[in-house]
């Protein structure tokens, strides 16, 4: 038996066994020993990550032909197989601790995964994830890049970003239309920004979400009346800033503008 491949879920099953087995090594399980694996599909990572001793492994899959399978594939692992929509999920279900997250993520939802990891970053040590080598580019891009976008900013704020591998067409059944990268995230020794993180968040989302303008002109709603001479890098655009300069902009602009709210008077 095998499962078929469904076009809207985003599936692509990797075949290369050595392959799967690296990206399970990749796992350093350092604080933490619940790993959560996204689409495992036909599990050709889930068989490893059973194999790591001392782990809590559990599988969500939104394919209940996919669940089937591997119900039947690891019969005394039934009760680690969830079967669930990862982004609908209560996390604090799975685990009440640390946890890190691995998988062969669905390519049109993978930006959506991290976004939702965000949300618990201060309990996920370490993700480990196929994307579309596009998307692996631009997250993993540094500043100055045409790639380089919200995603980037976000994870490289409270993560240590590595591009571990590239992976070919030839690689997956049926063979995608891009090529694949694995991505490692390894959380910051100290998550604290030194800023509001909501109002980080905002700024660097309304930056983005006008590129092509200057950040004065990108978050002209925000800025109101505010002595703009006191201000930094508003001359640049989006893509020009660390997330550094990120936090810097967010407290610069927090002393003169309510960011929670309206725009200061």
């Amino acid at each position: 038996m095998r499962v078929k491949a469904k076009k809207k879920l985003g599936q692509h099953f990797l075949k290369d066994e050595k392959m799967a087995q690296k990206i399970v090594d990749a796992l350093s399980g350092n604080g933490y020993r619940t790993v959560i694996e996204i689409g495992p599909g036909m599990g050709v990572l889930s068989q490893f990550l059973f194999m790591k001793a001392g782990f809590d492994i559990k599988l969500v899959e939104i394919d209940r032909e996919a669940v089937t399978y591997l119900n039947d594939k690891f019969p005394f692992k039934q009760d680690k197989i969830i079967s669930a929509d990862f982004l609908q999920l209560d996390l604090d279900k799975l685990s009440d601790g640390p946890f890190a997250i691995i998988g062969n993520f669905p390519y049109n939802i993978s930006s959506q995964i991290l976004f939702k990891a965000l949300e618990y970053k201060n309990r996920i040590p370490e993700i480990v994830g196929m994307f579309q080598k596009e998307v692996g580019v631009r997250i993993a891009s540094p500043p100055g890049n045409r790639e380089y976008g919200i995603l980037s900013v976000l994870m490289q704020a409270f993560y240590e970003v590595e591009l571990l591998y590239l992976l070919d067409e030839t690689d997956f059944a049926p063979a995608p239309k891009v090529k694949s990268a694995v991505l490692k995230f390894t959380a910051r020794k100290n998550q604290e920004l030194g800023c509001d993180e909501k109002s980080f968040f905002r700024i660097v989302k309304m930056g983005f979400n006008q590129r092509r303008k200057t950040l004065k002109n990108a978050l002209s709603q925000l800025l109101g009346n505010v002595q703009l001479s006191n201000i930094s890098y508003l001359d640049k655009r989006a893509e020009a800033l660390s997330w550094e300069q990120y936090v810097q902009l967010t407290n610069e602009l927090s002393s003169t503008t309510n960011l929670q709210g309206d725009p200061a008077k």
